[in-house]
């Protein structure tokens, strides 16, 4: 009898594609969520009032926050104004960080990926740099838009994975190489958050929640970018969707 497929949510981006908005989440992460974690995605629309988390994640076997070209509004961890001409999507800022919460507490497994990391930490209470490159302690992280496609998601820099973690058991070694196209990332850390790799400059790559009923895991690179071709990726969307079939068995 063939297994059913876990049921895993995705909250989509509100972009306006002229002249209507639509509500959009790349292939590469529904690829990735349907052929490495075998999972059935669907589509979370992120609604002017947003759907409450108690009517979603009944339905749900696993969450898996995308990146986005949208940044996390910074009012919700306490900064000042971005700059001039950044993006933001108050509309999946206003789906997914309840939604992040409601879920860690009811035990629905999660995988979140670059923004998806950014949202997980400021839903559980930390802060964000808007601008990693103006500060002088780190690297530029930041993709080269200029180049094709291969290049930008090419292996960029090295993670170490921290002793002891889900991420070092699931690579088998200390060091992982890694593709890197942000902006934004983590200054504060939020509490009851375990620190899972670090970059060679020292800002956190990846996360997963102490204490979690179920996985929950968060990485600012993007495993899903040709996820079938590299064993490490299809190890983390693998263990993500394994959660959400038990999930499922037993729900």
């Amino acid at each position: 009898m063939n297994r059913r497929r876990p049921l895993i949510g995705i909250p989509a981006d509100r972009r306006l594609l002229e002249p209507h908005p639509f509500h959009c989440v790349g292939e590469k992460y529904i690829s990735a969520v349907a052929d490495a974690a075998g999972g059935m995605p669907l589509l979370i629309p992120v609604l002017a009032t947003p759907l409450p988390p108690a009517q979603v994640l009944p339905g749900l076997d696993g969450l898996f926050l995308p990146g986005s070209p949208s940044n996390v509004e910074p009012q919700h961890y306490g900064d000042g104004p971005s700059k001039p001409g950044t993006l933001h999507d108050p509309h999946r800022d206003r789906t997914s960080l309840p939604l992040i919460n409601a879920a860690i507490e009811a035990g629905v497994p999660l995988l979140a990926v670059c923004r998806g990391l950014q949202e997980v930490n400021v839903a559980r209470g930390g802060t964000l740099w808007q601008h990693v490159e103006e500060q002088p302690q780190y690297h530029d992280h930041r993709e080269d838009k200029t180049q094709p496609l291969e290049v930008q998601y090419g292996p960029a820099h090295d993670v170490l994975l921290e002793s002891g973690g889900l991420l070092r058991r699931l690579a088998g070694r200390e060091r992982v190489t890694v593709n890197s196209l942000h902006a934004q990332g983590v200054k504060q850390l939020a509490g009851g958050l375990a620190v899972e790799a670090r970059a060679d400059d020292g800002l956190i790559e990846a996360f997963s929640v102490i204490g979690a009923p179920a996985f929950a895991v968060a990485v600012q690179w993007h495993p899903e970018w040709q996820v079938m071709q590299n064993d490490f990726s299809k190890a983390l969307f693998a263990a993500f969707g394994d959660a959400a079939r038990e999930r499922a068995e037993t729900r």
